[in-house]
Formats: C-alpha cells, sequence, structure tokens
C-alpha cells in the first residue's frame, strides 16, 4: 500500500501502473502462489523470478516492516513463497528456481543469476567478479546472460562469453534487444556453441557431482580461487579466473586478440583440450582461438567424461571414461558418479605404485575406460 493509505502503490516499472505483491500479508501471498500453481496444472516446471530488487520504500507493509529494511528483504519473502510452493507440488527435491535478487538466505532458493550486464568485455569481467562475490556469501549456483543482456554482443564477445557461460553451473543464452542464438551472429559462431554444449553434456557427471557435493556442503561450484587454495599467496587477488568444482581451472578470455594471463597455483596442470602440460606456480600469457580457453585439469584428479555428447540428463555410468592426470607414484584419485537424484551409485578409484596403475571401481559390471595423463 502507499505510505500516505491513500490505496495500492503502483510504479511504471516495464509497464505503467504495475503493483507489487505483499508477501508479508498471507492473503496476498496465497493469491500469487496460487495464480503460479494454475501454470504448473498447464505443465510449467519452475519459474524464473525476476524483478525482486527495485522494490519501493514509500509504502505500507501488511506486518508493519520497516520498508527500507524491507528492500533488501523482500527477495527472500519472493523467492521462498515461490519455491515452497513448487516443494509442495513437485515434491522434495524437485523445486528449483530462477532467481535474479537475493539476500542472505536465498541460497536455500536455487538458482540464482546475475542480471542485467551489458554486451562488452568490461561488464562481462564485471559479471565473473560480481559472481565469485556472491560464491564466496555463500551461494552455491550462479551463472549469467550469456553474451550480456543489454545491447547486443559482436560475435567476437558472444564467442567469448559462450566459453565462460558453459564453464558457469549452468548457462543460458538470454538477452534484450535481440534472439541470443547463435546463427545471428556468424557461422562460426553455431560451431562454438556446438562444441562447448557437447563438451559440457560429456562433462556432466563431473558438474553433476559437483552440485551435489555443494548441496551438501555449501561450498559453491565456481570457487574463488582463494577459497581452493587459501594458504598460496599468488591466488590471493585473483578475479580473472576461478575453480570449477574441485578439479577444473577456468579462465576466461576478456580481449578480442584472444590474449589471456592467467596463474597456476603450485603442482602439474594439463591443458584438457590440448593435452599439454604446465607447471605451477607461475603466471602464464597465452593466445587462444574460439575453440579453447584456459583449462586446466589440477593433478592427480580422476576425471569422469560420460558417453553422451547430446543430452545433460542421462545414465552417466553408461559409455564412461575416466581421466587420470599426472599421477605421481604413490597416489590414489577417486572418482564419484551419480544418477539423476544427485545419488552415488558408482565410486571409482585409481592408484599408481611403481609403473603400474589400477583402476578399482564399486560395480564391477560396468566397464568404464581409463586414460592416463602425465605419466612419469
Amino acid at each position: 500500500m502507499r505510505a500516505d493509505g491513500r490505496g495500492v502503490k503502483q510504479i511504471d516499472f516495464w509497464n505503467p501502473g504495475i503493483a507489487i505483491v505483499d508477501f508479508t500479508n498471507p492473503e496476498a501471498k496465497d493469491w500469487y502462489v496460487g495464480k503460479l500453481k494454475t501454470l504448473l496444472d498447464m505443465g510449467v516446471d519452475c519459474f524464473k523470478t525476476d524483478f525482486g530488487e527495485r522494490i519501493p520504500i514509500d509504502v505500507t507493509y501488511h506486518d508493519d516492516s520497516d520498508p527500507v529494511s524491507m528492500h533488501n528483504y523482500y527477495p527472500y519473502l519472493y523467492n521462498k513463497a515461490v519455491f515452497e510452493m513448487l516443494q509442495e507440488v513437485k515434491g522434495e527435491g524437485e523445486a528449483v528456481l530462477f532467481a535474479g535478487s537475493a539476500t542472505a538466505g536465498c541460497q536455500q532458493f536455487p538458482v540464482h543469476w546475475g542480471g542485467d550486464c551489458s554486451a562488452s568485455y568490461p561488464s562481462m569481467a564485471e559479471t565473473m567478479r560480481g559472481g565469485l562475490s556472491f560464491a564466496m556469501s555463500g551461494f552455491s549456483f550462479w551463472s549469467h546472460d550469456i553474451s550480456g543482456f543489454e545491447k547486443t554482443a559482436s560475435p567476437d564477445i558472444y564467442k567469448r562469453w559462450v566459453q565462460f557461460g558453459i564453464f558457469s553451473s549452468h548457462s543460458r543464452l538470454h538477452g534484450s534487444q535481440s534472439y541470443r542464438v547463435p546463427w545471428l551472429f556468424d557461422e562460426e559462431a553455431c560451431d562454438v556453441v556446438r562444441y562447448f554444449i557437447k563438451l559440457k553434456c560429456r562433462l556432466m557427471p563431473y558438474f553433476y557431482r559437483q552440485a551435489a557435493y555443494s548441496h551438501e556442503t555449501g561450498i559453491p561450484m565456481m570457487r574463488p580461487m582463494v577459497l581452493k587454495f587459501p594458504g598460496e599467496p599468488g591466488v590471493k587477488d585473483l578475479d580473472m579466473q576461478y575453480m570449477l568444482g574441485d578439479s577444473l581451472l577456468v579462465a576466461p578470455i576478456f580481449r578480442e586478440d584472444g590474449e589471456v594471463e592467467f596463474y597456476l597455483p603450485e603442482g602439474r596442470w594439463t591443458h584438457l583440450l590440448s593435452g599439454e602440460e604446465r607447471e605451477g606456480g607461475r603466471w602464464y600469457r597465452e593466445i587462444y582461438d574460439y575453440f579453447s580457453l584456459p583449462l586446466f585439469v589440477r593433478e592427480k584428479t580422476l576425471l569422469p567424461l560420460g558417453g553422451n555428447d547430446s543430452l545433460p540428463d542421462y545414465d552417466y555410468t553408461e559409455g564412461l571414461e575416466l581421466h587420470l592426470y599426472a599421477p605421481k607414484d604413490g597416489i590414489e584419485a577417486v572418482c564419484e558418479i551419480t544418477d539423476l537424484t544427485g545419488q552415488i551409485v558408482m565410486t571409482a578409484k585409481a592408484s599408481r605404485k611403481g609403473g603400474e596403475i589400477s583402476l578399482e571401481t564399486d560395480h564391477p559390471e560396468k566397464k568404464p575406460t581409463l586414460v592416463v595423463h602425465g605419466m612419469k
């Protein structure tokens, strides 16, 4: 309601005269989620809870909440109402949002994205820094509008942002003023999008286990370097790269000439796509085309690659390849494979003794292929 008590507060955002639901009013909340339940009956699976951040403060709430405090707290009540309705209707473990605003506690109502960034390299870099800050604030899942929401990216920015977007916890091509389908940019954009989507589908056994681990522990999927390597002085100020889960280092490219500087922490690192090995504890400056970026696997990693490159949701134990990276003598590397509920259905262990590598799984009927990289 208006602060002066003279009727419903209306504002001219998006459309003239719109009103904002007061989620402190039980009747208003029930009315709103009732409308959403009707959409579920029509076949909708989940909702994008947009527009929770620009809430006016010259208002009166049903429960007399302070309007200034409610400006930040509103997204919590908004997302909570929708998420709990989805849990009620679809069942425990089946509720998901795509939320664009949040405050402390909203990590309970995943997933989130970074809002209305612009189609430029500076905005892409700002977006990544915001996402890493979000991760340090306790949020496990985060992504962004690939190629920027405002304006339309050049084909160059589009292809570079696709690389970054694919190696986020979840991925979406979206924006205003134009469709973000790759064939509207150039033919190569189609090839780049296809290449990285197929790669992400094959990496889904890794992504999905990391997602389940984030759900279980609260440790985010996309991790600032200082979170993963807190004792290494070289990483404390890094904000242009990150760890995706335990084992993959990602450094997106923010320049039209394809040049990128990145830091590899101590140890041996193997480029996932080229197989080239790098020593850690130092900086690198390299140039990459649109079909690659700094994407390195940490030593002693047993990385799963699934057998399907066209779907994200499949049986991750079928056609499975296990890639063992830079195994030192005496090491043991463990890989856990989940089903689509996030439950672990297979555990594999690879170990090295002298010149021999052995692989064991707790499902002998499954026959994953073992590929060893960097055996010295």
